[in-house]
């Protein structure tokens, strides 16, 4: 029998994919404590906490518009299922924090989707789950975008539409332009 019998099958790894994007990167190095491209395995019973705190945070933000601790992120099992899932929760009292089109103020907290956008201030993470097999530890990939992530991905968070059918005939709380055909009343 050769090694390659005996050897323990090798388990697969889930990892949370993260681009990030700030306009003020390349200008005030925000981002410049975080390693790009490289899978950093945590232990799964790890919370991962992010803001501008080095002592603790596992990733820092060199910005004072981030709060000491923004968010978190905690692994966890479903009842009954094998995969495993993420946790998000807003850290910060200042800042609320936007998952897709879910607003979540202080302490507030829910399950990431396999693939969303998350937001504060200026800064934009296009985060993304791979599915792996071991319970015992995951990993973080980062990668840095040099365009806003919202008009890369054409990423259109999803609104409810009001009762009168369109956002244009109807008031809503968003005093922004909207864009319009020419037969579009």
């Amino acid at each position: 029998m050769s090694n390659f019998e005996d050897a323990d099958t090798e388990e697969t790894v889930t990892c949370l994919q993260m681009t990030v994007y700030h306009p003020g990167h390349q200008q005030n190095g925000i981002f410049q404590s975080i390693r790009f491209f490289n899978r950093q395995k945590l232990p799964s019973s790890e919370v991962v906490k992010f803001g501008r705190n080095s002592n603790t945070c596992h990733y820092t933000f060199q910005d004072k518009q981030a709060s000491r601790v923004q968010f978190s992120l905690q692994l966890f099992k479903k009842f009954d299922s094998s995969v495993l899932s993420f946790e998000i929760k807003n850290m910060s009292k200042k800042t609320n924090l936007i998952v897709d089109n879910k607003e979540l103020g202080y302490l507030n907290k829910m399950d990431l989707p396999h693939k969303c956008l998350v937001r504060f201030g200026d800064y934009q993470f296009l985060m993304e789950k791979e599915d792996g097999e071991s319970l015992e530890v995951f990993e973080i990939q980062f990668s840095l975008s040099t365009r806003p992530l919202l008009q890369e991905n054409n990423w259109l968070p999803q609104k409810p539409i009001p009762e009168c059918g369109r956002y244009s005939s109807c008031s809503t709380q968003n005093n922004s332009p909207i864009e319009m055909g020419e037969n579009e009343w």
